[in-house]
């Protein structure tokens, strides 16, 4: 079991080794080639024009990779290696063009994960340091329904989806490896029935555009635990609803509007609503209902050239109270610059902290039941991760990440103190 794990973990560095090679030699055959081709979206291509074809009658095929190869080098539960990866495979069906709805989109989405966490499994933390790792067996992560009227002005989707498809969600957060930043906080899902992609569950979702630069979600979704169990990977009627979801959230996008001079940006204040009833944090008895608060904001603050070109800051801040919560303050803060060197546009150069605060009272509970000494205070108070990275893009199909991550206290929500970690890897990404 060790050397097959130990293989898997190769396999991504192996792959790079052989990938950087052979782009640079295509990137010189494009140069003497005249005229010069469009540049490939896809790794596949059009298909000899099948593609086109598809998209053209309505149906735009979609697939992509994930694989992410890391390394605890010191501290944590002990030093090892993991490989995880992602595959997806999509359908978009434009209404329109089949059968004359304007506006209206089905979305099919079957996802696969498989590998082995090293956060999970070797360092011991709570902030996943590979944003792929876990869930590791295929599922049906998508069939909705969406419908765009006005223009788009407002957006209705109905359906089985992950409702972190559409709120509080920070995508320039996607630019770093921990799932701690790509892209959701994780109290808002580790708080309450909250979920993110993969996961799906039944909901409704409405978006309005009161202005170009000003949007208003809300929605309706079903909280369903069972969901999640690889049992019901292909059973979204399973049941097991324990409530639903309300949320509402408010997005401010400076610079949005074509032709806009003012540098972008991304600002969104949300709160949601759990009806489900749930145990009390760290004392006895239910309580119904679980809530939280959130504020996002990125924005560019130097641009350089190009549109996309510059330096972007990101701060992000949740809270939740501690009767329902495992997690009751969230902090995050960090810088990408996109474009790097000359020639290098769409590469990009991340470094970001987040800190994760246990709940007082699972720490004053667990001090109590084990005796420890010094009680609860003796305790960390929160785990932490600093991560940096460069992503580099070979080709619009491909890119990779070269990634370092440090864990501080990465026991804390498991209640013991445990040497900072060190991790050290990769990801591979890939559009079919």
């Amino acid at each position: 079991m060790a050397q097959h794990l130990h293989l898997h973990a190769r396999l991504p560095l192996a792959a790079l080794l052989i990938l950087l090679p052979v782009a640079g030699a295509h990137a010189q055959d494009v140069a003497s080639e005249k005229p010069v081709a469009a540049p490939r979206e896809t790794l596949t291509g059009d298909w000899g024009g099948l593609r086109t074809r598809l998209k053209q009658a309505g149906v735009t095929v979609r697939a992509d990779y994930v694989g992410e190869a890391f390394a605890a080098v010191d501290g944590g539960q002990r030093r090892g290696s993991a490989y995880t990866q992602q595959l997806r495979a999509s359908l978009d069906f434009d209404m329109d063009r089949i059968v004359g709805l304007s506006g209206g989109i089905v979305h099919v989405t079957i996802n696969d994960r498989r590998g082995v966490g090293l956060s999970s499994d070797i360092v011991g933390n709570r902030l996943p340091i590979q944003e792929a790792a876990g869930g590791n067996y295929t599922r049906l992560s998508e069939l909705s329904y969406e419908q765009n009227i006005a223009n788009g002005r407002l957006n209705l989707r109905l359906g089985y989806f992950a409702m972190g498809n559409d709120l509080g969600g920070m995508i320039l957060g996607c630019n770093f490896v921990n799932a701690a930043f790509c892209a959701h906080p994780l109290s808002e899902s580790g708080n309450s029935g909250w979920y993110n992609y993969p996961n799906a569950r039944w909901g409704a979702a409405v978006r309005y555009r009161i202005r170009p630069d000003l949007a208003l979600r809300t929605g309706v979704y079903q909280v369903n635990p069972r969901l999640n169990d690889p049992d019901n990977a292909f059973r979204p009627f399973a049941g097991g609803t324990t409530g639903v979801l309300l949320p509402l959230e408010l997005e401010y996008d400076p610079g949005i509007a074509p032709g806009s001079h003012v540098l972008p940006g991304h600002y969104k204040l949300g709160a949601y609503y759990d009806t489900s009833r749930a145990a009390r944090r760290g004392e006895q008895g239910m309580l119904r209902g679980r809530y939280g608060v959130y504020a996002l904001a990125d924005q560019m603050i130097l641009r350089e050239g190009t549109r996309n070109r510059g330096l972007s800051i990101f701060a992000q801040f949740t809270a939740n109270p501690e009767a329902s919560a495992q997690i009751t303050h969230w902090y995050a803060a960090g810088l990408v610059k996109t474009g790097t060197f000359a020639g290098r546009d769409a590469d990009s150069i991340s470094i970001g902290i987040v800190h994760a605060q246990v709940n007082p009272r699972l720490r004053r509970a667990e001090a109590d039941a084990e005796d420890i000494p010094g009680g609860y205070a003796a305790l960390p108070v929160g785990e932490t991760a600093i991560e940096m990275s460069y992503g580099i893009q070979l080709r619009r199909w491909l890119s990779i990440r070269p990634d370092v991550q440090y864990i501080l206290d990465p026991g804390a929500f498991s209640y013991r103190r445990t040497n900072d970690a060190l991790a050290l890897g990769g990801q591979v990404k890939m559009q079919f």
